[in-house]
């Protein structure tokens, strides 16, 4: 990773300076990450719903947009509203978006995931629990999932089947047919999701892994299934191409996953090819908002500052950060290396753009889309003497 400013990039705050990744340089520090919104059209695919929804935060100024967790298999579905990437289908299907976003100089990255002992459940607009009787008399689709044991999520939680230890020997090869899909597609970055109680994260934590097999165990082999898969992925990855993961740093609970794992875990992620860890939290029992831990502004970013500064690896920090300030402040103690904007990037897509108003850049509106910019900084003249460049009015005549 480098920063690589050159002498006038220097003179910008830090959150819209580049910042370079392997082979890949983002304009600035600002990323939107993977939020699912259960919008695939037929066949599990991308359509013009992700292009309209993901295209506005290309036109809103990110450095980096994450498509949502996208399924590695059918039975790794979330729900059946849920992206996937197992088919080729599914791989054309990205490619509007992805040329779309790259004409807008912005990076686009996929989350791939499996729900894993949450799979077949709500979407989130439904409450991100078990199907009920009323989803299924709807037409809503459910299967049975899998886990690393038979102990469903939480009570009301479909059963999962344990999977095998030669299923979970096989289980990399899935994942890496997903990330060569990921390539094949055009992606720019790729993410892991082992976060939130999906498939990867229940491996990784003691609360809900209690296998005896080489699998589970002491923390080494709680880990081997998602080190085993980010080995697989980065063996289809060019060497020129950004490997982030995503993790829940804390379950939340005394007897879970704590700070020491996530510390070790991303040791071992970055002699495996990992260059960021994306710091989130929580999910291991319950829906994946459900995460025990107490929130307040910028309340995930201590972990991801952890990680930075005790395993050397680039971080990610996230959770309510809601202001340029705010985020210039998280690069500028060094707490981490990219902010994202998740919520906030919904409620305002041009958050990035806004921001670097705040902070004293972009008075000419030059860093918009030129066809935004031009009429932006036409519109200066005309507000001269009421209002601020951005429309914040000053004083009435």
């Amino acid at each position: 990773m480098s920063d690589g400013p050159d002498s006038s990039d220097a003179a910008r705050p830090k959150l819209f300076q580049p910042f370079t990744i392997r082979g890949l340089t983002l304009k600035n520090r600002l990323v939107v990450p993977p939020m699912v919104h259960y919008r695939a059209e037929a066949g599990n695919t991308c359509g013009t719903f992700h292009v309209v929804h993901l295209g506005r935060y290309a036109l809103g100024g990110f450095g980096l947009v994450f498509v949502e967790a996208t399924g590695v298999e059918d039975i790794g579905l979330i729900n059946e509203h849920d992206l996937g990437i197992w088919n080729d289908a599914q791989v054309e299907s990205f490619k509007p978006l992805i040329a779309f976003m790259k004409r807008q100089d912005t990076a686009i990255g996929i989350q791939l995931a499996h729900g894993g002992r949450k799979s077949s459940s709500q979407t989130a607009m439904q409450g991100m629990g078990p199907l009920t009787e009323a989803n299924l008399k709807a037409g809503a689709k459910r299967w049975q999932p899998v886990g690393p044991t038979a102990e469903p999520v939480a009570p009301g939680w479909l059963t999962p089947r344990q999977l095998t230890t030669a299923e979970c020997k096989a289980m990399p090869a899935t994942w890496s047919a997903a990330a060569r899909n990921a390539v094949k597609a055009g992606f720019d970055v790729i993410e892991i999701h082992t976060a939130h109680g999906y498939l990867l994260a229940s491996f990784l934590s003691p609360v809900s892994n209690t296998r005896n097999d080489e699998y589970g165990g002491d923390r080494a082999g709680r880990m081997r299934l998602p080190l085993e898969i980010v080995e697989a992925v980065r063996r289809e990855m060019p060497a020129s191409m950004p490997l982030f993961l995503r993790v829940s740093s804390v379950d939340g609970t005394q007897e879970g996953w704590n700070m020491d794992d996530t510390v070790a875990f991303a040791r071992e992620l970055k002699v495996r090819g990992v260059d960021v860890i994306d710091c989130s939290s929580g999910g291991i029992s319950g829906s994946a908002t459900a995460a025990q831990v107490p929130r307040s502004l910028g309340f995930q970013v201590p972990f991801a500052e952890r990680v930075r500064n005790e395993a050397d690896i680039a971080t990610m920090a996230v959770g309510i950060i809601l202001e340029a300030q705010q985020a210039e402040a998280i690069l500028e103690k060094g707490q981490a290396d990219l902010i994202a904007v998740g919520r906030q990037s919904q409620y305002n897509p041009n958050i990035a753009h806004h921001w670097a108003h705040d902070l004293g850049i972009n008075r000419r509106f030059e860093d918009w889309s030129p066809e935004y910019g031009w009429w932006l900084e036409k519109r200066i003249k005309t507000l001269e003497g009421f209002a601020m460049p951005t429309g914040a009015v000053t004083r009435r005549s």
